[in-house]
């Protein structure tokens, strides 16, 4: 066994020769391999991680042979070959009775000593390249080569430039030159793509980036982009996450009898009442002096959780004729509302803009018709002196949080009912009004709610951020949803922050009349949302406006 005496270290300053040189003798020998890669995703999911490691030993060690050679040939002659974890575990593990099934690159070699800068650039490549190992599976280059000859043309789309396409460049972008309409050039090319490549690709019309200015032909420059279905296409729910979805909706539920519980505040015993108002009682009331009232609480609790139900419903019956699937919903509970509504998941991808548009607003218009109609019968039914003893004591202060809601209400009540300290309605009333109001926050124009998927199918990403901007500022000085802006606020930059995906025409418009059912729609989302401040309530008497 030999004993290691002495050894030296130099720190040389790569020359940029010699750098560009092993960059390209890297990059050379990971193509290598090439056939390997494939094999990864199928190893990952059966758990073969040995064998994994295996193939990237195998990469590594293949490119340290190559770079041994090069600087043989440039006459360097030393040892300066960057020994890695790889190579000295290859090195210093014994062989097993497997080890003729081993790839034939593995280098047995004993490591060498090299320069620490080197080592460290070296490291960085590898992890680089690691990362590139086990990220999405890219565009095959010999695709994109055959594609390139025998998809496009001067009938359709003219190539002109390349570049990398998706989250994580993944993809591959074609830019050039429009032949003939968007439309039909895009629907040529699709069907093109299924004879080339089968089910392999999607194929996407989007916006050129950075274009100079709009295409000859009208509209804006379009270019086409290409990733895989796997990459490209949402995954199945998982067991989890039906588990999750499940468990949400029971604790909607409990939110809701909450809600109606809460309402028949005037009628509890005064022990709760005061634990829950008073902020200095600390010893909790016997809950079980709130049974009697569970009954009466299930109507309101039915009204709010149908709601949510009509306004999922809604999704799914604009979905389905499109062909485009859901996710379960996730139902998020909130003790003020009842809930704050759902996270309902793209399962597919969707074909056009106007799709995007028409599923998005389908469930806000589904759950606010019948929020409105059970607000409005409420109100109906809150004048009614048949049905006095099912109503119930609300403050009048509650009509202020709505300029909308609170102006209806002054409409159907009166003045003399609304400007006293209680005002007497029906549960209705205020299944309703939690229905609009949620139904109005689902409305927002930002990231993935409703109105933002709206908002980014009608106006383009552009004008989503620009009203996400704008709608955070006014969440974040309450001048939305009065006290609960801030909870709403937060909920959507945990859970509703990112924008929806392209869709695979993202570059036709969805027409004029859907602009303008889609502007009169978050005129009115603001009305509702938008609190009635002390002058103006006193002015149109809503409430009653106490001042000191």
């Amino acid at each position: 066994m030999a004993t290691l005496t002495s050894c030296s270290f130099r720190l040389n300053p790569p020359s940029r020769f010699n750098f560009r040189v092993k960059i390209k003798n890297i990059n050379a020998n990971f193509c290598l391999c090439g056939a390997s890669l494939s094999k990864r995703r199928r190893m990952i999911s059966k758990g073969n991680c040995t064998r994994l490691n295996l193939i990237v030993r195998s990469c590594y060690n293949d490119k340290n042979n190559t770079r041994n050679e090069n600087n043989a040939t440039n006459g360097e002659g030393e040892n300066r070959d960057n020994s890695n974890l790889a190579t000295m575990s290859s090195a210093d593990e014994k062989p097993d009775d497997n080890s003729e099934n081993l790839p034939t690159s593995i280098s047995n070699r004993n490591p060498t000593i090299s320069s620490i800068g080197s080592s460290h650039n070296n490291f960085q490549v590898d992890s680089f390249k690691l990362m590139e190992l086990l990220g999405p599976e890219k565009v095959d280059p010999a695709d994109v080569k055959a594609i390139k000859e025998k998809l496009f043309g001067y009938s359709t789309f003219w190539v002109t430039k390349e570049e990398q396409f998706g989250d994580l460049g993944e993809g591959i972008l074609f830019l050039g030159n429009l032949r003939a309409k968007r439309e039909d050039v895009f629907a040529k090319l699709q069907s093109h793509l299924a004879e080339i490549m089968g089910d392999k690709y999607n194929l996407f019309m989007v916006e050129e980036p950075n274009a100079e200015g709009p295409d000859p032909r009208g509209g804006p420059r379009v270019s086409f982009g290409m990733l895989r279905k796997e990459v490209s296409e949402p995954g199945p729910t998982t067991l989890w996450q039906y588990v999750i979805a499940l468990l949400l909706f029971l604790l909607t539920i409990g939110s809701s009898v909450e809600l109606g519980i809460a309402s028949q505040i005037n009628r509890l015993p005064p022990e709760v009442v005061k634990y829950f108002t008073d902020p200095n009682a600390i010893e909790p009331p016997d809950m079980q002096l709130l049974l009697p009232f569970v009954d009466s609480a299930l109507p309101l609790a039915y009204g709010v959780l149908g709601v949510q139900l009509f306004h999922e419903v809604g999704h799914f019956l604009a979905a389905f004729p499109r062909k485009v699937k859901l996710s379960i919903p996730f139902f998020i509970p909130n003790i003020t509302l009842g809930s704050f509504g759902a996270i309902t998941q793209f399962k597919s991808i969707l074909p056009d803009r106007k799709t995007k548009v028409d599923i998005s607003l389908s469930g806000p218009f589904a759950g606010a018709s019948l929020s409105l109609s059970m607000f409005t019968i409420g109100l109906l039914l809150s004048s009614n002196p048949a049905v006095a003893g099912d109503l119930v004591q609300v403050p009048s202060l509650l009509f202020q949080g709505s300029l909308l809601l609170g102006l209806i209400s002054r409409a159907a009540l009166g003045y003399t009912a609304m400007h006293a300290a209680t005002v007497s309605i029906h549960p209705l009333v205020i299944a309703g009004w939690c229905g609009l109001t949620t139904t109005a926050f689902n409305m927002l124009p930002i990231g993935c709610l409703d109105g933002g998927r709206a908002m980014q199918g009608a106006f383009g990403k552009s004008a989503l951020i620009a009203s996400g901007l704008a709608t955070y500022t006014l969440l974040g000085l309450g001048v939305l949803g009065g006290p609960l802006s801030l909870p709403w606020g937060l909920y959507v930059l945990i859970c509703q922050r990112t924008p929806e995906k392209p869709c695979l025409n993202d570059v036709t418009e969805v027409g004029t009349w859907r602009k303008t059912i889609l502007t009169i729609a978050i005129i009115l989302v603001v009305m509702t949302l938008l609190p009635v401040w002390d002058e103006l309530a006193e002015e149109l008497g809503i409430g009653l406006v106490t001042t000191f």
